[in-house]
């Protein structure tokens, strides 16, 4: 028999609407400053990508500086995050919007060497992981309850808006004059600075002096917090294992595309339409999901929908195998994100709330880096594959092998006991942060169970 819903976690029987989430004026300005963030970001990788073909006519240098990127968080993602820790959130926000503000006009000044283009952009990625793990881990400050789970849905899905508007923006303009797309970007910056720093409360930082060791150490406990925890390790791999479905159409439409074009005609111009219509129906497919059953479904039945969705993420993309024609390959896509939208919000906001509060950032981090590793992965090990055999043929096995994935991962869902039992705790630790109640431990607590690095945990001790 499950133990009843604590107080830290106990949610209305409706789900939160919007108007109570956008009532919170500091989520209003984060909200905002985050959409002006992820448009730029987006713009700026089309406008970069677009500009460096332009100067060298090279498919695989404009492709490399698209990957460009993504590589500060397959490099240092984690360690990056883990500084949002040591100072005030809003601080490292404004900050990197700024250094990515600066670095961005540079790219624009015309006729750099593609060398320092690359290296200049490696440059501003670098500040996605510190600024976005800062974003992630105030969130929770702004939100509690169901209100922290809508608000997720609707930044996620927001997010891919962007994604979709940055790049045909960025694409668009950029063909015409590439420094006006990339000035278009130090904009976007700027006004996201601003919001945070006039609209949002300073805090003091999550990590105090006194909890501080050595920046890697302190990584290394965020991993060992969210792989050693069994709530927070149960999240990660449903949330890892979705990754690696929802992205392959998109991944592979330049190749699906042509397949479908050299069926019919090799020069026909709705070529790259079919390409741009299977990219798009993923991002489409999580905005539609995550609008639509984070403010329509009540949050117990979001809760009981994570496992089903979980299995139709790869479940909407077996009958790849069936060949079909490319406004079915498109639906297929749509499903897959809609599903990944399901359960996605809501998957992160119980991470985040059976999180202790000074690592936040650097589970989000970890998070992140994880998403990032394994959809570029998918793409890599899918798009290797099908240089051998059929698209559809991959992508329908893929996906099959997912689905059996997503059925053993499923078993190991933890019960709503657990979940009400982590959260119960991560509420206590943060109320003995703030000074509200005394941190206790009781005497048959396990050793370990304590976050390493919380308050009330030995300092200057490694507990990795």
């Amino acid at each position: 028999m499950e133990a009843p819903v604590s107080d830290a976690t106990r949610t209305p029987e409706g789900p939160a609407t919007f108007r109570e989430v956008f009532a919170q004026p500091e989520f209003r300005a984060l909200y905002t400053a985050n959409a002006f963030s992820w448009l730029g970001d987006y713009l700026a990788r089309a406008a970069v990508t677009v500009l460096v073909f332009q100067e060298t006519r090279s498919v695989t240098l404009s492709a490399a500086a698209f990957a460009v990127s993504f590589l500060p968080w397959l490099v240092g993602g984690p360690l990056l995050a883990t500084l949002a820790e040591r100072h005030p959130y809003r601080t490292v926000m404004v900050v990197c919007d700024l250094a990515r503000m600066v670095l961005i006009g540079i790219i624009a000044i015309p006729g750099l060497p593609i060398p320092v283009i690359l290296l200049l952009l490696f440059a501003v990625t670098l500040a996605n992981p510190p600024s976005q793990a800062a974003r992630s881990a105030l969130l929770p400050m702004l939100l509690t309850g169901d209100r922290l789970v809508v608000g997720l849905a609707v930044s996620t899905s927001t997010g891919q808006a962007a994604q979709i508007v940055g790049y045909v923006l960025g694409a668009s303009v950029a063909t015409l004059n590439p420094s006006v797309a990339l000035l278009i970007n130090t904009g976007t910056f700027a006004l996201s600075a601003v919001l945070i720093r006039f609209r949002i409360h300073q805090r003091p930082a999550a990590m105090t002096e006194a909890h501080r060791s050595h920046l890697l150490r302190e990584t290394a406990e965020g991993f060992r917090l969210v792989f050693g925890t069994p709530v927070l390790r149960a999240i990660a791999i449903v949330v890892f294992a979705s990754m690696l479905f929802a992205i392959v159409p998109e991944g592979l439409a330049a190749g699906w595309a042509a397949k479908f074009a050299a069926i019919s005609d090799p020069d026909h111009p709705g070529r790259g339409l079919t390409q741009a219509m299977i990219m798009i129906a993923s991002p489409v497919g999580f905005i539609l999901g995550g609008l639509t059953i984070g403010r329509g479904l009540r949050p117990e039945l979001r809760r009981t929908l994570i496992r089903p969705f979980a299995v139709l993420a790869p479940l909407a993309l077996v009958p790849a195998l069936l060949n079909p024609t490319p406004p079915l390959v498109a639906l297929m896509a749509l499903v897959s994100g809609f599903a990944v939208a399901g359960l996605l919000p809501v998957a992160n906001g119980l991470f985040v709330q059976a999180l202790p509060p000074g690592f936040r950032a650097r589970a989000f981090g970890v998070m992140s880096s994880g998403m990032q590793v394994l959809q570029g992965g998918a793409v890599l090990v899918t798009g290797v594959l099908a240089g051998r055999f059929d698209i559809p043929t991959v992508v329908g096995l893929w996906s099959a092998g997912g689905v059996l994935l997503m059925l053993v991962v499923a078993t190991q869902w933890p019960s709503t006991a657990e979940f009400n039992t982590a959260i119960a705790e991560a509420t206590r630790q943060s109320r003995a942060d703030e000074g509200l109640t005394p941190p206790q431990r009781s005497t048959d607590e396990p050793v370990g169970e304590r976050a390493p690095g919380s308050p009330g945990a030995p300092t200057g001790v490694s507990t990795l």
